[in-house]
C-alpha cells in the first residue's frame, strides 16, 4: 500500500469496515450471524489471501482488542442488577456456575491428560470454553416470540455466563503467569494477580459511582456519551498500564452504574456507538488467524468443539437437577448454550499474548475456527431446545403458520370452528352449544 503511515492506517480502517459490511451481505443470505461474516472478512483481507492490510498496521491495532473487550464487559455488567438477581434467587447462579465450570473441566482435563498439552494452554482454553455468546440464542427466541419459564431461565443464564467466564479466565491467567514465569506455582504467585484484579474491581465500582454522579438529566445525550466513553477508556487504559485485564473492572463499572442509577438508557446509547469498534475487533481477529495452524489444530480442535458441548450440556443438566427444575427444562437447557463468539474471541486474543508463539497461535486458531462452527449450528440448536422443551409447538395442519409459542399453539380449533378457551365438561358443552348456533 502506497502513501505515508497515517494514510495507510486510515485507508486500512476504511477497508476493514467496508469488507466487514460487504461479507455480511453474503453471510446474511446463508442465515449466519454477523460475527461470522466479520471473521471471514478478516481472513479475506489477511496475509494468507489478499494481504490487503500492511502487517505493521494490523500489528499496531492491538489496542482495539482491549477497547472492544472493555465495551463488551461494560455491557455484561448491566445484567448484575441486584434486585433482578434477588428475584430470580440462587438457582440461576447455581446452574450458571455448574454449566460453565463443568465445560471448563471437560476441556482442560482431556487436554492435559489425553493430549498431553501444556497446563497453561489447557487452563486458558478451558476458561475460554466457559463463555457463551447470547446473541444467536436471543435472536432465535425473538424470532419465534417464545415466552415462558424455559425462556426466562435461558436469558438469565446467558447473561451471567460471560461473567463467570471472565472470573474463571482471570484466575487461570494468574496461574498461567506464575507457571510461565517460574515453572511452579505458590500461594503468592496466584494471590498477587488476584489481589490486583480485586483492586481493579473496587476501582471499577468507585468509577461507577462517579459516572452516576456525572450523568444526569441535565446533560445532553452527546455529553453523556462523551463522559461514559471517557470513564470506560480511562479504566481500560489504567488496567493496561498495570498489565491487568480490563474485563472484570469494566464489568464492575457497568454493574455499579446500573445498580446506582437504574438507568438502562446509557447502555443503549453506548450500544449504538460501539458497532464499528466491534466490527474492527472481529475483522482483526480474522486477519490474525494463523491459517497454517489450522492444519496442526486437527484432532485438538475437533475435540474442543465436542468436549465443550458435552460439558455445557452436562453442567446445565446437573444444575437443573440440583435445583429441581422440571424435566423439559433440565433435559434441553444445554442445547441453548452452545453458541460462542464475542467474549471468547477477545479472551483468546489476551491468552495468545501470555503463551509462547506456537501455542498462542494454536489457541487463537481453535477458538476462531470453532466460533464460526458454533455460530453456525447455535441457532438451530436453540430452536431445537425451544421445540423439545415444548416452549414452541409446530402446527400439524398443512399450510400452518409454523412454530408458535406454546400458549398460542395449545387449544387451536379446526378450521371453521370458533375458539373457546376452557377445560373439561364446561368446554365441551360450550363447544356443542356454539356448533348448534353455527349450523
Amino acid at each position: 500500500m502506497l502513501g505515508n503511515e497515517t494514510s495507510q492506517v486510515i485507508l486500512s480502517l476504511s477497508l476493514m469496515l467496508f469488507a466487514g459490511f460487504l461479507v455480511t451481505r453474503v453471510t446474511k443470505r446463508l442465515k449466519l450471524p454477523n460475527v461470522t461474516g466479520y471473521i471471514f472478512a478478516g481472513i479475506l483481507l489477511g496475509p494468507y489471501l489478499l494481504d490487503a492490510v500492511p502487517v505493521e498496521v494490523a500489528s499496531g491495532m492491538g489496542f482495539v482488542t482491549d477497547i472492544a473487550l472493555a465495551y463488551i464487559a461494560f455491557g455484561v455488567g448491566r445484567y448484575f442488577k441486584i434486585a433482578t438477581l434477588k428475584k430470580s434467587g440462587g438457582g440461576t447462579l447455581i446452574i450458571t456456575v455448574l454449566e460453565a465450570l463443568l465445560a471448563m473441566a471437560a476441556i482442560t482435563l482431556p487436554m492435559i491428560f489425553l493430549f498431553h498439552l501444556p497446563v497453561p494452554f489447557s487452563l486458558l482454553l478451558g476458561a475460554i470454553g466457559c463463555a457463551t455468546a447470547p446473541a444467536s440464542t436471543i435472536m432465535t427466541i425473538r424470532q419465534y416470540h417464545a415466552k415462558g419459564p424455559f425462556v426466562n431461565l435461558i436469558l438469565q443464564v446467558v447473561a451471567l455466563d460471560d461473567a463467570v467466564a471472565l472470573v474463571a479466565f482471570s484466575v487461570c491467567t494468574a496461574v498461567t503467569q506464575a507457571l510461565e514465569g517460574g515453572g511452579k506455582v505458590n500461594a503468592m504467585d496466584v494471590a498477587a494477580p488476584v489481589l490486583w484484579n480485586l483492586g481493579a474491581v473496587v476501582l471499577g465500582i468507585g468509577l461507577g459511582w462517579v459516572l452516576h454522579r456525572l450523568i444526569s438529566e441535565r446533560r445532553s445525550s452527546d455529553h453523556r456519551l462523551v463522559i461514559a466513553n471517557g470513564v470506560i477508556l480511562g479504566m481500560t487504559g489504567l488496567c493496561t498500564l498495570l498489565n491487568i485485564s480490563p474485563l472484570l473492572s469494566c464489568m464492575a463499572l457497568g454493574a455499579s452504574y446500573i445498580n446506582l442509577s437504574g438507568n438502562k438508557h446509557l447502555f443503549k446509547e453506548i450500544n449504538r456507538f460501539t458497532p464499528p469498534v466491534l466490527l474492527l475487533f472481529f475483522v482483526l481477529s480474522g486477519m490474525r488467524l494463523n491459517i497454517p495452524a489450522l492444519a496442526t489444530e486437527g484432532v485438538i480442535g475437533v475435540a474442543y468443539f465436542f468436549l465443550r458441548i458435552a460439558g455445557k450440556y452436562a453442567g446445565a443438566f446437573a444444575g437443573c437437577a440440583l435445583c429441581r427444575m422440571p424435566g423439559r427444562i433440565r433435559n434441553w437447557l444445554g442445547l441453548a448454550l452452545i453458541p460462542q463468539a464475542g467474549v471468547s474471541i477477545g479472551l483468546a486474543a489476551l491468552g495468545e499474548r501470555m503463551l509462547p508463539p506456537e501455542t498462542g497461535a494454536l489457541l487463537s486458531a481453535i477458538i476462531l475456527s470453532s466460533a464460526v462452527l458454533y455460530e453456525t449450528v447455535g441457532p438451530a440448536c436453540a430452536k431445537a431446545s425451544l421445540f423439545l422443551s415444548h416452549t414452541l409447538e409446530q402446527e400439524d395442519k398443512p399450510g400452518g403458520a409454523g412454530p408458535k409459542p406454546r400458549d398460542e399453539a395449545q387449544g387451536q380449533p379446526e378450521e371453521g370452528k370458533p375458539v373457546v378457551r376452557g377445560h373439561g365438561r364446561i368446554r365441551k358443552l360450550a363447544l356443542r352449544m356454539l356448533q348448534a348456533v353455527h349450523h
